[in-house]
Order: C-alpha cells, then sequence, then structure tokens
C-alpha cells in the first residue's frame, strides 16, 4: 500500500511511518519545513514538503494521487496559540479530507483526542480548550462525508514510555493514558481493518493485544 501521513514530522507518525516502511509499504509524509525532509528519510518515508496552513486542496490532492490510504497526524503542537489550533487542528485536516476526496483516495484515519466531542469543563485553559473544540469540528467534518471512509482514534494522554502492545480500544474506554508506540500499532492495525469504517474509537493502555482489539471493535 502506498499511504500519506498529514503531520509527517510528529512523535506519532513518525513511529507509524518506521511500522509501515518495516513491513513493506510505500509512505509518504507530509512536513512544513524542509529540514524536517532529513528525518523522515530516516523513518524510511518519503517526504513531502506542503503547508497545509496555506496549500490549496488542489495543492494537497496531487500529493495524494495513487494513494490506498491517508492519515491526518498533524497538530499545531506545544507552544501554539488558539488560533493555530483552529487553522491546523481543524484547518488542517478539513482541507486534508478536501484532498483526499477530490484525489478518490477513500481510506482515511484521524488521530484525534479524548474529550473531543465535549465543551471543554469550566476552568480548562483557554488553548487546550481551542484545541479540544478544534479536533472535535474537524471530527465532525470528517463524519459528515460520505466519500471517505473513516476512523477517527481519539487517544488518552500521551507518553513516551515503551510501548507493550497492549491497549483497550473501544468506542468508550475512560480515561487513560497510552505510549505513542501503541497508538502507532493501532494506527497501522486500523488501516488493515475495514471492520473499523465509520468508527470512532477511544484509545488507553489495557491488557489486549493491538491485532485482537482491533478485530474485537471491527466484530462489533
Amino acid at each position: 500500500m502506498r499511504i500519506v501521513i498529514a503531520g509527517g514530522h510528529g512523535q506519532i507518525a513518525r513511529r507509524l511511518e518506521r511500522l509501515l516502511h518495516a513491513r513493506g509499504d510505500e509512505v509518504a509524509g507530509i512536513v512544513r519545513r524542509p529540514e524536517q525532509a532529513g528525518d523522515l528519510l530516516a523513518s524510511g518515508a518519503e517526504p513531502v514538503v506542503c503547508d497545509l496552513e496555506s496549500a490549496t486542496v488542489s495543492d494537497v490532492a496531487r500529493h495524494l494521487e495513487a494513494a490506498d490510504a491517508a492519515v491526518f497526524a498533524a497538530g499545531a503542537g506545544p507552544g501554539s496559540g488558539a488560533a493555530r489550533k483552529d487553522t491546523v487542528d481543524r484547518g488542517a485536516a478539513t482541507l486534508f479530507a478536501d484532498a483526499a476526496e477530490a484525489a478518490g483516495v477513500r481510506r482515511f484515519v484521524v488521530v484525534s483526542s479524548m474529550g473531543a466531542d465535549r465543551e471543554p469543563p469550566e476552568g480548562t485553559d483557554p488553548v487546550f480548550a481551542a484545541y479540544l473544540r478544534a479536533k472535535g469540528a474537524a471530527d465532525a467534518d470528517v463524519r459528515a462525508r460520505a466519500g471517505l471512509d473513516w476512523t477517527i482514534l481519539r487517544p488518552g494522554r500521551l507518553t513516551d514510555d515503551p510501548g507493550t502492545g497492549q491497549v483497550t480500544l473501544a468506542d468508550a474506554t475512560g480515561r487513560g493514558a497510552v505510549p505513542r508506540d501503541d497508538v502507532a500499532a493501532v494506527l497501522l492495525a486500523l488501516l488493515d481493518e475495514p471492520g473499523t469504517i465509520g468508527r470512532t474509537l477511544e484509545l488507553i493502555g489495557g491488557d489486549v493485544p493491538v491485532a485482537d482489539a482491533v478485530r474485537n471493535v471491527a466484530a462489533h
């Protein structure tokens, strides 16, 4: 398969790139800065320099031609303000979905965030609240599209602990943490499982092997 990942220099994206490359898939990562290209090459991915905050749908669609799947793993990142949460976490996600439809790429997987479907509680940090609202708006946009075979993954609190290969994956899991290694492993499995199309799934650490966890949700 050929998979194109938006936010290709992100921590989850680079882990996914290494997994895809290791099993023989062709993977491209969209990055904003040319100096990030070397890191993607080291992960086994083709770097594609394209700023999703300023690109047009046709610009991005060209990079998606001949792809079998698209993964949106971009985010404004730490240190960014509320405005960029909207332009990246919402706007770029919508643009990437538009481009996937224009290029005829149906399989579309989104890395979102737990809590994105709810109004942030009173007292939430304003920038984090903007992030959650942006993710929620992007998810709602994707779920409304008949032209995409979408799956939305909402991990809990991300850690850099080594992956365990065991998770809890369900429509609702409750709060919890999950290593980025395991998020990438679940994304890999989701790409291969058509039974997860049209599902919004939460993910935290657990005691079920990744492959079994994905098969279980696909079966229900």
